[in-house]
């Protein structure tokens, strides 16, 4: 071991027995990282991710925290796990693929959480958790808690929207959010100069309002340090600060991807600045660490891991289980039936949403509801009108134009114990907020056991001549997504009561609401806080000639044509949620009438009434007269003029198709 430090240390304040336990951190997690490359060569572990040299930066950040704060680390993060506690054994079962692991074998290495150890996994699309940082430290500021929240990113994920939109929210909100960027030279193969152009990445945070700080990432008192003095601080005055670690990544992105790509220099370079073989050095210097004392720490470290290895090899590879694996993909909610009184209002669509809501928020005193506008001015549809002097601007908040951010910050208030409500504008405006809902709300619970207390609002449909973009109705998007559960009331009466059974539901829902029935349909709606089950249709005509199946606006068009040709006999469902989907409703009327006609607004090919069409031929087939019949919008993008509106919506169609499965 080199007697000569290349990093200057100074002590400043640290005591000596944390200066040794600092050293202590960041050996336990370099032996580990030393044992993982070698049971990767011999295929004992499937992929690593090392952190070998950045070692100072996850201990020191995660030393700096009070245990109660919430940590998000990344792949190069093991110092953050072996700082908290986590117990060895878990971890090498998790990067095994076992069942003690987090994820019960269902996700690798680090993508994981516990909420034991106050850590939240990340996914590999990195950014999202940015914005789940935010909205963790956003429910320690409504509670008035003094906490920090921090979360790690690297320099590549800088270039991401995610990033940007994270850090502006944080900004906005004064959100006690230590940003962490481990700027380690390399985004996989691509350089930094290939990356960004500002001199420092700190300089990304200046750029938001945001205090930003650079750190030498290899120097573990200077970072522990300089952290414990911002997280202090921040607990007593809570604002976002960014600080980028300047480091170098001395292995590959992952181990199979080398480092040729290197230039040799450049790892000679940074080699001198081993942040353990240097403070080592600091050390034997100072007098407060003995070469005979290393030699005790590191043996004590190698029984500790070897033991808990042999606990993970010892373990049984897991087995499949049907039944374990589909019920994990939603936490389980007992529905809780709540009655409602007899005095009702005649209301319009968009009353009784406003009215569940507003119910919604006197029954949790933990609900956040986000959105563009939808505080003073009470939303573009004025669903939240009147809120703001009802429940206040902490609770009813205006975003940024940021949907991921948002998303990502609803899933980091479900994270700390809250609810969240979160209105996209419109529906369209969800693809820019697609990837936290299919990557990182929907997965969460399979992945490691974590719920996504979140509602997303999504005003939707066409009819009212708002063009392609504020016109589709998309829900065949979340539909395919195991994890999400997608609610489409077409009555008043319908989605006040199911729009509380989603909030008190702690699973990701997508609650669509069209806008061309806000306005237009009235119906007496209980007065009172009532809630409705999800998965049931509901049957409003009774006829044995044909089975109808619709949802949204297609529920209207439907009755329409039935109430102007009541010669025609047939059932009508309205399906209500489509996930779950209550299929038990559809069998049954299929086996009755013998024919199936299933209506819908969206674009035709892999709709939802194709899947209701496969399982109706898969499970009736013999109950059947006539081919199952589909009837969609055309295949085209929404048009704004009315005279093209019309032709591209199925209204018209669908009298034809039906009259023609009625003759068949």
């Amino acid at each position: 071991m080199d007697s000569v430090s290349y990093i200057q240390y100074k002590k400043g304040g640290i005591t000596s027995e944390m200066q040794i336990e600092l050293f202590k951190r960041m050996l336990k997690s370099r032996m580990i990282e030393e044992k993982m490359l070698i049971l990767l060569r011999q295929g004992k572990i499937s992929k690593w991710f090392s952190g070998i040299g950045q070692e100072a930066i996850a201990v020191g950040v995660t030393s700096a925290l009070l245990e109660t704060e919430y940590i998000l680390p990344m792949h190069r993060n093991l110092g953050v796990f072996t700082t908290r506690g986590v117990p060895l054994n878990r971890l090498f079962s998790q990067w095994q693929g076992k069942g003690q692991g987090f994820t019960k074998g269902r996700d690798r290495s680090f993508h994981f959480g516990t909420q034991e150890y106050k850590i939240v996994g990340m996914i590999s699309h990195l950014g999202p958790q940015l914005g789940v940082a935010d909205g963790i430290a956003l429910a320690h500021l409504l509670r008035k808690e003094n906490r920090v929240t921090a979360v790690f990113t690297g320099e590549g994920a800088t270039s991401e929207g995610d990033f940007h939109e994270a850090l502006n929210l944080a900004a906005v909100w004064d959100l006690p959010v230590l940003f962490c960027v481990e700027n380690n030279g390399y985004g996989l193969s691509t350089p930094t100069h290939e990356q960004y152009r500002c001199e420092h990445l700190a300089d990304k945070g200046i750029g938001y309002g945001i205090e930003a700080h650079i750190i030498d990432g290899n120097n573990i008192l200077d970072v522990y340090r300089k952290i414990s003095s911002l997280c202090q601080d921040m607990r007593k005055n809570p604002r976002p600060v960014l600080v980028e670690f300047k480091t170098f990544r001395m292995r590959g992105h992952e181990e199979a991807s080398g480092t040729k790509y290197v230039p040799k220099a450049l790892l000679e370079e940074w080699a001198v600045k081993d942040p353990i073989r240097n403070y080592l050095a600091y050390l034997r210097d100072a007098e407060l660490l003995t070469e005979e004392e290393e030699v005790i720490i590191k043996k004590k470290y190698v029984h500790e891991i070897d033991d808990n290895l042999k606990l993970a090899f010892e373990e049984s590879e897991v087995e499949f289980d049907e039944s374990n694996e589909l019920s994990d993909v939603y936490k389980e909610f007992k529905y809780k039936e709540v009655t409602h009184g007899n005095n009702v209002k005649n209301i319009r669509l968009v009353d009784a949403i406003s009215e569940g809501l507003r119910q919604s928020m006197e029954e949790h005193d933990q609900l956040v509801i986000l959105g563009q506008d939808i505080a003073e001015y009470g939303g573009v549809f004025k669903i939240t009108e009147g809120f703001v002097n009802a429940f206040g601007k902490e609770r009813v908040r205006n975003t940024p134009i940021c949907e991921s951010a948002v998303v990502s910050a609803a899933m980091g208030l479900s994270i700390n114990g809250m609810k969240a409500v979160m209105e996209m504008q419109f529906g369209d405006f969800v693809s820019t907020g697609f990837n936290p809902i299919v990557n990182y709300l929907a997965k969460v619970h399979y992945r490691w056991n974590e719920n996504a207390d979140v509602v997303i609002r999504m005003p939707c449909g066409a009819g009212v001549g708002a063009g392609p973009f504020h016109s589709q109705t998309n829900e065949a998007w979340f539909t395919k997504t195991p994890g999400l559960k997608v609610v489409y009331p077409a009555f008043p009466y319908d989605a006040k009561g199911l729009l509380t059974t989603a909030i008190n539901d702690p699973n990701p829902v997508l609650f669509f609401e069209h806008k061309a029935l806000y306005r237009s349909i009235y119906q007496d709606v209980p007065e009172d806080y009532y809630t409705l089950p999800f998965g049931k249709a509901s049957v409003l005509k009774e006829g044995e000639d044909v089975s109808i199946v619709t949802f949204g606006a297609g529920v209207h068009w439907a009755l329409e044509v039935l109430e102007n040709q009541p010669e025609i006999s047939a059932d009508l469902l309205d399906l209500r949620t489509l996930q779950p989907l209550d299929m038990e409703a559809v069998y049954t009327s299929v086996r009755k009438t013998g024919k199936l006609l299933v209506l819908q607004e969206d674009t035709l090919f892999g709709g939802v009434g194709s899947d209701i069409a496969a399982l109706v031929g898969e499970h009736c087939f013999e109950f059947l007269d006539a081919p199952v019949k589909r009837v969609g919008s055309l295949e085209m993008p929404v048009p704004f003029a009315k005279t093209l509106e019309k032709e591209y919506l199925p209204k018209e169609r669908f009298v034809a198709v039906l009259r023609a499965l009625l003759d068949y």
